[in-house]
């Protein structure tokens, strides 16, 4: 049984300055002093992970913040050895609050003798002992069903609406959305609804896997200002080149709005010498240096969203309310929408 309505905020070492971030505003918005519980999260000389927390949890309502991004299995082992510590000292309620979730890519067998490693995860957080998880942008929304527990799965896109508002004003009548395959089609529609602008498509065609052999947009791009919509970037090969396609068909620039910017090997490289006039991610996985110094990206803040979902939940109101672009806009109120100083 719950004790109070206050929540308890752990973090691992995933993203800490989100977590942060998320008891500030939780602070703020909540009206209560909110912040991380004192414990540490370590590994032995042999990597074995070890917590301990310092501060009582006894039937108390604990939010552990976790994105399970690189290095994945450290950071999804610090998740469950964090829930299991919690559940042992009692704790009544636990959410896993992961901004990006990963193995989201593994959620079917493409091949023979291959594994659903989205559905083992779920089942090891389950058995873990958490009891409800808000995540963001699943890269497959079914595997919500692949958890026995309530799963709250947040969307970037009406933060992104309202940056993309905040940012083209005085040009949305030449903003179009484009999604860069046709599985992501219902991402860029939403998106395209909640700013009142145009759809295109970027359809693309494989010869082999791994290789792109060509790529046709469906739609007028001509003189339109287009804006490519996602949920992860990761090597940024395909979303470089699907920039320089929709160019090629008379686009007046090309910017990109994804939601988790993995960003490994040569992808912000790339980014820095593509057609792209910017790239704007969420802070959902902890940006790497290189990410910080790259001239052409931008990080958008997602701590007010999980923040008022945690504050939410807590209070047992609800969380879809906060798919709304209007519910949204006073928690983003005085946003700096991710400016470089």
């Amino acid at each position: 049984m719950l004790t109070s309505t206050k929540p308890l905020l752990i973090s691992g070492n995933a993203n800490r300055p989100l977590a942060e971030e998320i008891a500030s505003y939780a602070t703020m918005n909540g009206g209560m002093d909110i912040g991380l519980l004192d414990a540490r999260v370590e590994q032995f000389n042999d990597q074995e992970i070890f917590v301990e927390v310092y501060e009582n949890v006894r039937d108390e309502d604990v939010f552990i913040i976790q994105p399970t991004s690189k290095p994945a299995n450290d950071n999804l082992m610090e998740l469950l050895i964090i829930a299991d510590a919690m559940r042992r000292s009692s704790a009544a309620r636990i959410t896993a609050v992961i901004p990006y979730f990963g193995y989201a890519r593994q959620d079917r067998r493409t091949k023979a003798r291959t594994p659903i490693s989205a559905k083992l995860v779920a089942n090891m957080i389950v058995e873990a002992g958490v009891d409800r998880v808000l995540t963001m942008d699943l890269h497959a929304t079914q595997i919500q069903g692949f958890f026995d527990i309530p799963v709250d799965n947040l969307y970037a896109s009406p933060v992104f609406a309202l940056d993309i508002m905040h940012h083209f004003g005085d040009r949305m009548d030449k903003v179009t959305i484009v999604s860069p395959d046709a599985g992501g089609v219902a991402r860029a529609r939403d998106l395209a609804q909640r700013t009142g602008s145009g759809l295109s498509i970027v359809d693309k065609r494989r010869s082999k896997p791994g290789e792109i052999a060509e790529m046709k947009v469906i739609g007028d791009v001509e003189g339109q200002i287009c804006i490519i919509v996602d949920d992860i970037c990761d090597t940024a090969g395909t979303l470089c080149k699907a920039a320089e396609v929709i160019m090629d068909h008379g686009a007046l620039e090309v910017h990109s709005y994804i939601t988790h910017g993995v960003l490994s090997g040569p992808a912000v490289e790339r980014i820095e010498n593509s057609v792209m006039k910017h790239l704007v991610i969420t802070d959902s996985i902890a940006a790497t240096q290189p990410v910080k110094d790259a001239g052409k990206i931008r990080i958008v803040p997602t701590a007010p969203l999980f923040s008022q979902a945690i504050l939410n939940t807590c209070e047992g109101s609800s969380v879809s309310s906060l798919f709304d672009v209007d519910t949204l806009s006073p928690l983003y109120k005085g946003s700096k929408w991710g400016q470089k100083s």
